[in-house]
């Protein structure tokens, strides 16, 4: 979670397209390096903010939930159809993950994507629980509020937290039951000390896909933590992205 305010950011620079979506406690911030990286190599990128995330915790509790965030996505993906993009891929880390899957399980016009640490047939083994009020107090420190005023909003959220992550749970079983519907390639990046879910979900994930047919690309980074995207096996994964995307659109 970030202090300032997450922001959505386009970089118009090629005739295919990219949208990278974020994970559950932050913003499009965490997706910037692999913007910058993927724009060199000549790609259009759009990473949207999810309604409600960016900036004060409780406003994801309070004013937002998995069918807002859906609808996020589903505007990604028409904004750079109409730009005019010859071929979109569609990425995200976690909960960004969940909403990238079934954008390819409810799209068939898209190239291709995928997941980097998304617990996508396994959320009820996830950590969110634990974390949410642990990053939450951090981003209150960091934004100067007092123990009074943090204890407070802690207290709101550990009464709000379980109906949202019911909902998100709920989203996940659906997508994890219609995971038959993919047939684009599918990207699958998973570290080995990931702290907020289960790190044999990615494999999981993998080979329920590989079995009913769907080309995935598996890459399994053991030193890593969840948020693949800025820690230590990101320039790995920049790597392991951008051979796959050369491969999804040349085809």
């Amino acid at each position: 979670m970030e202090v300032s305010s997450g922001k959505p950011f386009l970089f118009p620079h090629g005739r295919f397209g990219v949208i990278l979506l974020h994970s559950y406690t932050s913003s499009s911030a965490d997706m910037r390096m692999l913007a910058r990286h993927l724009e060199r190599q000549n790609y259009t990128i759009y990473a949207p903010v999810f309604t409600g995330h960016g900036s004060d915790p409780l406003t994801v509790l309070e004013k937002s939930g998995p069918d807002d965030w859906w609808t996020d996505t589903q505007f990604a993906i028409r904004r750079l159809k109409d730009m005019g993009m010859e071929k979109i891929a569609i990425l995200g880390l976690s909960l960004g993950g969940l909403l990238a899957t079934k954008a390819l399980e409810n799209d068939s016009t898209l190239a291709g994507g995928g997941v980097f640490a998304s617990p996508v047939t396994a959320w009820g083994q996830s950590n969110v629980p634990h974390f949410f009020p642990q990053l939450a107090t951090a981003y209150y420190k960091k934004a100067g509020l007092n123990s009074r005023e943090i204890n407070e909003r802690i207290v709101k959220i550990n009464q709000l937290l379980p109906k949202q992550l019911t909902a998100i749970s709920e989203m996940t079983r659906e997508i994890d039951q219609h995971l038959e519907q993919i047939h684009q390639p599918f990207f699958v990046g998973q570290g080995g000390r990931d702290e907020m879910i289960n790190p044999h979900s990615g494999k999981e994930l993998a080979e329920k896909l590989l079995a009913q047919g769907t080309p995935v690309d598996y890459h399994y980074y053991p030193q890593a933590g969840h948020v693949l995207t800025v820690n230590n096996a990101h320039r790995q994964l920049f790597a392991d992205v951008t051979d796959f995307l050369q491969k999804t659109f040349e085809v």
